[in-house]
């Protein structure tokens, strides 16, 4: 038995034009948001982001690519747990074998725990860039330590920290820095990406991997991009800046990616649709013959 069969709604909700072809790239939902620690909601990220996805515009004649025209599979939502550790494993099963069909995989929380579950099922080579208003490295946060605050160090402890970059953190703890510094993790700081040096230090950094994952905290947007996450910070980067940095991955394949963090009960419409934007952009790239 599949793992698909054992674990998903079976429920897709992103249309697609041509089902008669091989799907560009698959879609699953995670809605877990048991250990999150302000604005609770998170859970029903995935289904925001495919309604806006059905209903934005999906041609993109500066890469020279229609996504109407082709196949977007979508899987559902895994089935609710409010349990990390079952959320974790259950996730961990279903993207190592969807990895194996060698097909872009789109995973849409959710909070960030989720993330250690998919990208640790990637191959241990695989380059992880993280967009994040904060770096995820307590040991442990409201006395447990698979959560959302700590799921970039369980990755750490688990792969070590060569192939992670981390991008936007503006609210962090000292505990944290001081994880970061003994672990040698690459930064770019929000100070750089306000002063331009965003998209050309990210693309120095992609250049080195043959394929990528990345994962997009929505909350390290400003607020006044996108007011619909778990845990808002003031004072982030505007959304021009994170699709600028997005579209340095233009030479570099992206296997893997998850938006994570949105909160449907907070937005006004927008951070959704960012989040659907970046999923476009990315199949996109990936299509793109300039690829």
């Amino acid at each position: 038995m599949s793992f698909f069969d054992l674990y998903m709604n079976r429920n897709p909700l992103i249309t697609s034009s041509d089902d008669d072809t091989e799907p560009v790239a698959t879609i699953f939902g995670v809605p877990f948001d048991s250990t999150h620690s302000y604005k609770p909601g998170c859970r029903f990220g995935p289904d925001a982001i495919r309604d806006s996805f059905n209903n934005i515009e999906i041609f993109h004649p500066d890469l020279q690519v229609n996504l109407e025209t082709v196949n977007i599979e979508d899987l559902g939502n895994t089935r609710h747990t409010v349990v990390a550790s079952e959320m974790i494993d259950m996730v961990k099963k279903i993207t190592t074998e969807l990895v194996a069909k060698q097909r872009q995989l789109f995973i849409l929380g959710g909070e960030h725990s989720i993330t250690f579950g998919t990208y640790t099922s990637f191959p241990k080579e695989t380059g992880y860039i993280v967009f994040d208003a904060h770096y995820d490295l307590r040991d442990e946060f409201a006395d447990i330590k698979l959560s959302h605050a700590s799921y970039l160090r369980r990755i750490v402890e688990e792969r070590g920290s060569d192939n992670i970059l981390h991008v936007g953190a503006r609210a962090f703890v000292k505990e944290e820095l001081e994880f970061l510094k003994e672990n040698n993790i690459k930064t770019i700081s929000d100070r750089e990406i306000r002063d331009g040096k965003g998209p050309q230090l990210v693309k120095d950094y992609v250049s080195t991997f043959d394929a990528i994952y990345s994962s997009f905290d929505l909350d390290v947007l400003d607020p006044a991009f996108a007011p619909g996450v778990g845990n808002p910070e003031a004072v982030g980067i505007t959304s021009r800046e994170l699709f600028d940095m997005i579209h340095s991955f233009q030479d570099t394949k992206v296997i893997g990616a998850d938006i994570v963090e949105l909160n449907p009960y907070h937005d006004n419409g927008s951070t959704a649709s960012l989040a659907a934007k970046i999923i476009s952009t990315l199949i996109a790239m990936n299509l793109s013959p300039n690829q």
